[in-house]
């Protein structure tokens, strides 16, 4: 065969393997279209950070073990209930109820129109007894000048001398007369007894005041205690009064801001035990005073709700569980809501609705809605936005 049949004769090979070369090819990139391709590994966006691990704490319960508390109210030491002593109209009031009032301050008046007539005829009275008084003592004196010289007798003396006598004791009669009716008038201008609030006002302008009936109640705030009824055994065993802490919810929640702790313990300056006891509830009365320079009692008023906590020796043995505590921090406060970020069983946080107790230090008392052992969330803030997220 020549060279030129031979090539002849090849020609149809080569081009049948360009053809089985193409469709080798085409099948490779159809498998590699259809097979699954590797996913990247999922993780932050480029340039932001993996969120922080939420903080949590375990409600602890071995805090409030060895105390007991006792519902009390908060009384005024000094507290008075101005009645009116004379009878009248109010002609004038100045005092209202919430008002600051300085010791001597006029709180009202009353129509005293009657009285001051009567404290002006009783001037003149003395006025007119004085003068009999004068005409008297130098009648005396004359009669003495011409028993002297012998031309009366002693008795008319003595009637001189008695009728001078007469006639002072009648000026100090009406002297003094006219000094009760300048102090009854002053019974006409009702005045604070001391600094202090007046708390109750029953009486309006032109109300008729009568003897006995209450005009203004004031009390004094920077001398408060807090009253409580116990029981017999728990007061026996309160000795000194060292260990009694008190309780004031009403000042606690007034000075507390958003996401602030609750009720405080405050140490009374003072404890005292009234001796009698209350034959039908057989409790006695515990009277706790309150320091005047703690801190936190700013509007505290007489009639709140207070407790008192006695020591560990004056508990009574119940076998009660312990309530537990948790951190001030870790509380949420929404209007009238109170709870917690606790977590569940898969480690999500959770906002559950709680009621507090006292509070001691930077830890809080819970007493429902937490079981001892659960974890709280320390920062309710992330555990709200970790909430959002999850959602």
């Amino acid at each position: 065969m020549s060279i030129r049949g031979w090539n002849r004769a090849a020609r149809p090979a080569t081009g049948m393997a360009a053809t089985v070369t193409t469709a080798l090819a085409a099948v490779a990139a159809a498998v590699l279209l259809l097979a699954p391709r590797a996913l990247p590994a999922a993780g932050p966006a480029p340039g932001t950070a993996a969120p922080p691990a939420l903080a949590t704490v375990p409600a602890q319960s071995a805090r409030s073990a060895g105390s007991a508390a006792y519902d009390g109210v908060v009384e005024a030491v000094r507290q008075t209930v101005i009645a009116a002593q004379v009878s009248g109209a109010v002609v004038q009031l100045d005092a209202r109820a919430g008002d600051r009032v300085k010791a001597g301050q006029v709180l009202l008046r009353l129509d005293a129109r009657a009285a001051d007539q009567g404290a002006v005829a009783s001037e003149a009275q003395v006025r007119a007894a004085r003068a009999a008084q004068e005409v008297a003592e130098k009648e005396v004196a004359r009669q003495r000048q011409l028993a002297a010289d012998r031309f009366i007798s002693a008795a008319a003396l003595d009637r001189a001398e008695a009728e001078y006598k007469a006639a002072a004791a009648q000026a100090a009669a009406l002297l003094a007369q006219a000094g009760a009716a300048r102090t009854q008038t002053g019974f006409y201008v009702v005045r604070a007894p001391y600094a202090g609030v007046v708390s109750e006002v029953p009486v309006a302008l032109g109300d008729m005041a009568l003897p006995g009936r209450p005009l203004v109640t004031l009390y004094d705030p920077a001398v408060l205690r807090v009253s409580a009824a116990v029981p017999q055994s728990a007061a026996a065993t309160v000795g000194d009064g060292r260990g009694v802490r008190v309780e004031l919810p009403s000042a606690a929640v007034a000075a507390a801001g958003p996401g602030a702790g609750a009720q405080r313990l405050h140490t009374p300056a003072r404890v005292q035990q009234l001796p009698a006891a209350d034959a039908a509830t057989h409790t006695v009365t515990l009277r706790a005073d309150l320091a005047p320079a703690s801190a936190g009692l700013a509007g505290l008023a007489p009639g709140q709700f207070a407790r008192l906590w006695l020591p560990a020796a004056a508990a009574p043995a119940g076998g009660a569980v312990p309530s537990p505590w948790v951190p001030v921090q870790a509380v949420v406060r929404r209007a009238e809501m109170t709870g917690l970020y606790v977590l569940d069983a898969a480690g999500r946080p959770l906002l559950r609705q709680v009621r507090l107790g006292r509070s001691d230090g930077q830890q809080v008392e819970v007493l429902a809605g937490l079981s001892s052992g659960e974890r709280v969330a320390t920062d309710p803030q992330a555990a709200a936005r970790l909430t959002l997220a999850q959602k």
